[in-house]
């Protein structure tokens, strides 16, 4: 069991060192190195492969064909799409601003229609582990646990409004100069939420376990009012 603990937090350790390469670093040397001899927008477009081989290669090894798996590979085309549509850098920036918004807006409306992205989200998570989709949903629907869902979602929609404010932000400070800076802060910034995100979505196992606690009670509260109806009738 120890072993397992201390296998998964080298596993962790290795995975956020991959994310600082694809996502920060590699972006941030293409970036830099590309400017002079391609221009703002080549080297932009460029610094973002290393991001999108990276994504793909989580995806077919986290085996993510499901809703979540969907999600990622639809807004990689669409992101993929929008910058190689932008024609400019600093239009590219923008672009990912509105598309961000554009996202924020869709967790707005599945939050108001009762239906949360965030615990489709974790359907395919343990299922992953091993748990039914049908079974999982219908108990992340029960009353004392959706709830945590829906404040998953805000946070979701929170950090997208944090995250596009803050890109405009940079961009009107720093300009078009300041994308390598950038790409670090929103790194942060990203991580950030990512650490509140899956606290919250491991602090779903105390609702769940006083739902199931709930259930043994009264399961053994109503094996004790039929014990008990027999004895009642004989005396």
């Amino acid at each position: 069991m120890e072993g397992n603990i201390v296998k998964k937090q080298r596993s962790n350790k290795i995975l956020i060192l991959f994310e600082l390469i694809f996502y920060a670093v590699l972006p941030y040397v293409l970036w830099n190195l590309g400017r002079e001899p391609l221009g703002d927008y080549t080297a932009m477009l460029i610094s973002t492969i290393p991001g999108i081989v990276y994504t793909i290669y989580r995806f077919v090894l986290d085996k993510q064909f499901n809703i979540t798996g969907l999600l990622i590979l639809s807004s990689l085309a669409l992101g993929t799409t929008v910058n190689l549509l932008s024609g400019s850098a600093e239009q590219m920036i923008w672009n990912g601003v509105y598309l961000s918004l554009f996202y924020t807006f869709l967790y707005i409306v599945t939050l108001m229609i009762k239906r949360p992205l965030s615990l489709y989200f974790a359907v395919d998570f343990v299922y992953l582990q091993g748990y039914a989709r049908m079974e999982s949903r219908a108990l992340f629907f029960q009353k004392g646990i959706f709830k945590w869902f829906q404040f998953i979602q805000v946070i979701f929609i929170i950090r997208g409004l944090f995250m596009a404010g803050l890109t405009v932000y940079l961009l009107q400070k720093y300009g078009i100069d300041g994308y390598g800076g950038m790409l670090i802060y929103k790194q942060i910034a990203g991580w950030a939420f990512s650490i509140l995100l899956i606290g919250m979505f491991f602090y779903i196992n105390v609702p769940v376990r006083n739902f199931f606690a709930k259930q043994q009670n009264q399961l053994q509260d109503n094996n004790n009012l039929a014990l008990q109806q027999p004895n009642a009738t004989v005396e």
